[in-house]
């Protein structure tokens, strides 16, 4: 699936009101937190990685992250591309 229609899609099951931004900015914190708890509990104190419940708040994650660019009229795509060129800068030795 390609980014952009990813985002677009997702953004049918967007409820909009005055305050979308804040609505997801705090979503994209709190989904995050629960993926920072897993990794805790798994890491730390012994607990099963349970891999559904990652993939779930994983997907949580990404729908916030693709409807934020959304609001702010930047394609997914764009995203995804500048993160490449950032990291090809900060890992230049990395195998391509």
């Amino acid at each position: 699936m390609e980014l952009n229609d990813y985002q677009t899609q997702a953004n049918k099951t967007l409820a909009g009101n005055e305050h979308v931004l804040t609505n997801l900015t705090l979503g994209l914190a709190s989904d995050g937190g629960k993926v920072v708890d897993l990794v805790k509990k798994y890491t730390f104190q012994g607990y099963d990685l349970d891999r559904a419940e990652l993939k779930a708040d994983l997907g949580d994650v990404l729908w916030y992250l693709s409807q934020i660019a959304l609001w702010a009229d930047i394609p997914f795509d764009e995203v995804a591309s500048a993160n490449l060129e950032t990291l090809a800068a900060k890992y230049p030795k990395t195998k391509k």
